[in-house]
């Protein structure tokens, strides 16, 4: 990255000036919102959320701009405020001290922002799966959300596993397509011609799509198990990669 003197909004505004791109074409190509883009060159990391979210957003970011993602990332860590210590100890009549836990507060505001997420996850999770389940399930994996980056092609559509076929897909019924996520992955998914799901998804989030022809874009390609009538396809490429492939059901 450059000079020293530059904080690390400014190295990625002038790094991003420097390709002549503005925010909103920088959006386009790496799929991350043009104002998310802006608070981290104004370094208002608390527009974009939890610093979970914050790391993930400067790895895509840098990467886009030919920066050090993880030079990016300590940047960031240093800009963090660090726990606060114990408060000094004050000794009672007899002479002994007892240290007064000041980052007690802090760690139940933590907690507190760690279980809403954790709600809104399973909130999330339940009304996406609950209409149908013919695809496995998935144990959810620990990954940090990854921003859809420069797309990479597909390969062929890797060649059915030599499992049984999933019990939900019947010989004569309707074709089906089933997404399982066992990472943290942006998907859209178009089915005859109709968007039908698009959004950032957590591990464990699985769905079943029904139609003549599907068109799938996963921003973690290596995060997202695909199935066609219950036979495993795999994934469509590795985690990170940015996969477009079209079915015909």
């Amino acid at each position: 990255m450059s000079g020293a003197s530059e904080t690390l909004g400014e190295r990625f505004r002038a790094a991003r000036e420097a390709r002549g791109m503005s925010l909103s074409d920088v959006a386009e190509q790496i799929r991350i919102r043009s104002l998310y883009l802006a608070a981290i060159e104004e370094e208002n990391w608390g527009a974009i959320g939890v610093p979970v979210y914050v790391r993930g957003f400067l790895r895509t970011y840098a990467r886009f701009l030919r920066l050090d993602p993880e030079e990016a990332v300590a940047a960031f860590n240093r800009t963090q405020p660090a726990p606060a210590p114990a408060a000094s100890a004050e000794s009672d009549e007899r002479g002994e001290g007892r240290a007064t836990p000041v980052w007690a507060t802090s760690v139940l505001l933590w907690a507190s922002g760690i279980v809403a997420v954790l709600l809104i996850a399973f909130v999330t999770f339940t009304e996406l799966t609950m209409p149908r389940r013919t695809a496995p399930q998935v144990a959810p994996a620990s990954a940090s959300p990854i921003a859809p980056g420069p797309i990479v092609a597909a390969s062929e559509t890797p060649p059915p596993s030599e499992k049984p076929s999933s019990p939900a897909a019947a010989a004569d019924g309707p074709r089906s397509l089933a997404l399982v996520l066992s990472a943290a992955s942006w998907l859209r998914v178009t089915v005859d011609g109709s968007v039908s799901m698009e959004g950032t998804f957590p591990a464990g989030t699985s769905k079943t799509f029904y139609g003549k022809s599907a068109l799938v874009r996963i921003g973690n390609a290596g995060g997202v198990e695909v199935y066609v009538d219950g036979k495993d396809l795999g994934k469509l490429g590795k985690s990170g990669d940015v996969v477009e492939h079209a079915f015909t059901l």
